[in-house]
């Protein structure tokens, strides 16, 4: 009798492991869209009795070893998951199926993206920040560059005298940096050189 047991003992592990070999199929297919029958690229399927899974190629297509009544759960981003048990009835060790995914509408939340990560940065980049010049700045530095090429005109200027001037603008711009530049219009000498240049005839229409 413990010879029978033993015996037993020995062979139903064998029995069982016959019986989940011939269990097994190599389970393969193409999963595509519904709509327009296009690869699903990198799919998901995850073997849900055996708790492990693999992913579709590029072209959507995938080969495993599984058994027959496993449940199959395909799912990949922007599609549906769904899921699909392997048939307890099939003839043979391979089973081939084209799975059909449906394209799922995915509603996300409202996202504000600011291009300051902290309020304290924000503070930072507002309190330097450099505002562009408005049309009344531009129109002044292009008749600044008019009246710098017709006194280039008028009196010719060598490399001394063209850094000199440079210097005198960039001095200036630092010196009202931060704050509104002083208006001539209300200048005194301003309106003097004005005055002057006018008895000149520096302003009469040359024919």
């Amino acid at each position: 009798m413990h010879r029978t047991l033993i015996l037993a003992f020995l062979i139903l592990p064998l029995a069982m492991q016959a019986q989940d070999d011939r269990d097994l199929v190599q389970f393969s297919g193409v999963v595509v869209t519904a709509d327009s029958l296009q690869p699903v690229s990198f799919t998901n399927i995850y073997n849900v009795n055996l708790r492990h899974g693999t992913s579709a190629d590029f072209y959507g297509y995938f080969s495993f070893v599984a058994r027959r009544g496993d449940s199959l759960l395909f799912s990949n981003i922007g599609f549906k998951k769904s899921l699909f048990v392997i048939p307890d009835s099939i003839q043979g060790n391979r089973y081939s199926m084209i799975k059909v995914m449906t394209a799922d509408t995915i509603m996300l939340s409202e996202t504000v993206i600011y291009p300051w990560p902290t309020l304290e940065q924000f503070r930072e980049a507002f309190v330097n920040m450099k505002i562009p010049d408005d049309d009344l700045e531009i129109a002044r530095k292009n008749l600044a560059q008019a009246e710098i090429y017709e006194r280039g005109l008028e009196m010719p200027m060598d490399g001394s005298m063209n850094y000199r001037h440079y210097i005198d603008q960039h001095t200036s711009k630092l010196y009202h940096y931060g704050q509104l530049p002083p208006n001539n219009l209300l200048n005194p000498f301003a309106w003097a050189e004005f005055i002057k240049a006018w008895r000149e005839g520096k302003f009469r229409r040359k024919d």
